[in-house]
């Protein structure tokens, strides 16, 4: 028995399996690129982001490989016959080919399937040669929703987790392991069917897009394909479901999140199917604020994570929760366990899969530029194709009017309003004057120890929301940092 891969070719498609189960925001992407290509490499950016020169960011060497991979692939699948030991790198390498030929049926489909004929022609063709065919390790129509999920996936984190900087880059690759996890073969081979079981924590400062996190990570979870039907078993209706903890009561949270039955209490007039129970098995709960849910509500919260099992207020049968659970806060959990706030048994629930968000001023401090990216994406989002035009008009104002030193302590929803005012007005006042007139004077020494207090009372409150939990963090009487704020 000989095999069928050559020394030649062994390195290359190595490289190329490699790649294809690599996570495509992680920093050593690059270098398997290179690896692959040699000589051929197309050096440019490691870090793969939406950018003002080039909104797409197309990565040349990926068609570069594609290209030199076919004419390999056809050449080792001649030779499989009577060959031994080199399927299992083959049957990865077709894996590559097959996803990078129907990436743009795959990445723009919504609902016309039919080229999945075509596509499991072309992996019978593969894997069905003359006189044998072989054992894969997954099913055609398995991969194929696999296929759909990655570039859901992709552009879900790559159009919407925006920046140049490192700390925007770890993000995108942090999403990219809470959908596939760090081992994509593991997860195509079993935990498709688990990572709903999985809850993720998503920390990080108020406004840094803590939902958009949860949105991708929700909005590419694995869904079957039935070939019968041509068509993905997708849920119907309403599939992700974001509760602000922190806008409602408890008994309001309570009865929003587990339902309630007719007569459970004053009001109840009907009866009311709850969040839990109205989100499918494809589908997932998204707890905005979750440092702000009260103890007996956390004990509840408690027991559906631990056995997917809760009762509607005012009933005592059993319901089983399906979907997955995304939670998120701005809160130092440590420090509210340690204050006897948040239960020490729910945290470690939760904290199998963490994801924490960073703030603007971290991106900016890395890569400055970064700014510039953040704003266009800003003016896309407010002007839509108006924003070549408007875009100008946002920088200049920005880079004229905002000290480089400018901390955004509102973060992306500041940075949003910054550009929704500029487009109104012409003009942005930051949140108690800490524009260009504040950030001057304090470089020059000229502030007093009350205006940087009040500057700083109203940066910290704008994050928790919260006068008590600013007075702690402070260190200071909660009418005090009234004052304060009101002073800004």
């Amino acid at each position: 028995m000989s095999n069928a891969i050559r020394p030649s070719e062994r390195a290359f498609l190595q490289a190329v399996a490699a790649l294809a189960y690599a996570n495509p925001f992680s920093p050593e992407r690059e270098a398997m690129e290179r690896a692959a290509l040699g000589a051929e490499f197309v050096a440019g950016d490691p870090i793969w982001s939406v950018s003002v020169a080039d909104p797409d960011r197309v990565r040349p060497n990926i068609w570069r490989i594609q290209e030199k991979l076919e004419p390999v692939l056809a050449a080792v699948r001649e030779r499989l016959i009577g060959a031994d030991g080199d399927f299992a790198l083959y049957e990865e390498c077709v894996h590559s080919l097959l996803y990078q030929r129907y990436y743009e049926q795959f990445a723009h489909a919504t609902a016309n399937w039919s080229f999945y004929r075509k596509f499991a022609a072309d992996w019978a063709h593969f894997f069905e040669v003359p006189g044998k065919r072989y054992e894969t390790a997954l099913t055609v129509e398995h991969f194929f929703a696999c296929c759909w999920q990655l570039a859901r996936a992709f552009h879900r984190i790559f159009d919407h987790i925006i920046g140049s900087s490192r700390p925007a880059a770890r993000l995108r690759a942090s999403i990219w392991e809470s959908i596939f996890t760090c081992d994509l073969r593991r997860y195509r081979r079993v935990l498709w069917k688990k990572m709903g079981d999985f809850p993720t924590l998503i920390t990080g400062p108020s406004g840094t897009g803590k939902e958009l996190v949860a949105r991708a990570i929700a909005g590419a979870r694995y869904l079957p394909f039935a070939p019968a039907r041509m068509g993905f078993e997708q849920p119907k209706g309403e599939s992700f479901f974001a509760v602000n903890l922190a806008a409602l009561s408890p008994s309001l949270i309570e009865s929003e999140l587990f339902g309630h039955k007719r007569g459970a209490f004053t009001g109840a007039i009907a009866d009311r199917v709850g969040w839990l129970e109205a989100c499918p098995r494809q589908g997932a709960v998204f707890l905005d604020e979750l440092g702000e849910m009260e103890m007996p509500i956390q004990v509840k919260l408690l027991r559906v994570m631990e056995t997917r099992e809760y009762s509607a207020v005012g009933d005592t049968a059993t319901k089983r929760f399906e979907g997955k659970l995304i939670a998120a806060t701005n809160r130092d959990l440590a420090a509210e366990i340690g204050a006897g706030r948040f239960r020490e048994d729910l945290y470690y629930r939760l904290c199998a899969d963490l994801i924490r968000t960073p703030s603007l001023a971290e991106q900016i401090d890395d890569v400055p530029a970064s700014l510039d990216d953040l704003l266009l994406y800003m003016t896309r989002r407010t002007v839509g194709d108006e924003a070549e035009a408007a875009y100008p008009v946002v920088l200049d104002w920005v880079r004229a009017n905002l000290p480089k030193s400018y901390r955004w302590p509102g973060n992306y929803r500041e940075l949003e309003q910054c550009v929704r005012n500029v487009l109104i007005r012409q003009t942005y006042r930051p949140l108690g004057g800490a524009g260009d007139d504040f950030h001057a004077r304090y470089e020059r020494g000229e502030l007093t120890a009350a205006e940087v207090l009040n500057h700083y009372a109203t940066l910290v409150y704008r994050q928790t929301g919260s006068y008590v939990e600013t007075a702690r963090k402070l260190g200071l009487d909660r009418r005090t940092v009234k004052l304060h704020i009101e002073n800004a």
